[in-house]
């Protein structure tokens, strides 16, 4: 990758998630499940580019990592809870998965019609970008439906479809909580 290249917003994300162990091989865990239209999101992409623009050597450690999917064929809570299993006896890791053909109820939306247009709901806008293997698994590919230069600005932004105030507050504290830990 060039230089110019990789100080394209996408491309140094990219650049990120290929240098970073445990999120390449989390990311390779997940498309061996070959679910449809499917990234990790949130913490996941959100964490490892502060984590960056602040300078730090190691990355803040994740709670889980999310991992979305869009299946309305079988929008079941008993797969995704088989998929977690799976995941967490195979990696040893924390996951969260959620199938987005079904949050729509959750959230009282009209539903969803992917996974990009179930993260345009997201109360955070920086938060609603994702990654995932294409190309038979070569080549990593954001899913960001605000776009990633908010991220890079290191705000935190109420999407202006989703306002919920309090979870947006609760949002902001767990941010601001993370900032601290990350300087501290």
């Amino acid at each position: 990758m060039s230089k110019d290249a990789a100080s394209e917003p996408s491309a140094r994300i990219i650049l990120w998630l290929e240098q970073d162990t445990l999120r390449r091989k989390a990311l390779v865990d997940a498309a061996k499940l070959q679910l449809p239209d499917w990234c990790i999101a949130a913490g996941f992409v959100r964490n490892l580019v502060w984590d960056r623009l602040h300078g730090r050597r190691f990355s803040t450690p994740l709670n889980d990592i999310d991992l979305i999917y869009f299946d309305a064929a079988d929008a079941s809570r008993m797969r995704d809870k088989r998929i977690e299993d799976r995941l967490r006896r195979e990696t040893g890791l924390n996951w969260s998965v959620k199938n987005q053909a079904r949050m729509h109820r959750r959230n009282q939306d009209a539903p969803y019609s992917s996974t990009s247009h179930a993260m345009s709901y997201w109360v955070e806008v920086e938060t609603a970008i994702g990654a995932r293997l294409a190309n038979r698994g070569h080549k990593i590919e954001l899913v960001a439906p605000f776009g990633v230069t908010q991220l890079f600005e290191q705000t935190i932004t109420l999407n202006p479809k989703r306002r919920k105030l309090d979870a947006f507050r609760e949002a902001c504290h767990n941010r601001v909580a993370q900032a601290r830990a990350r300087l501290g």
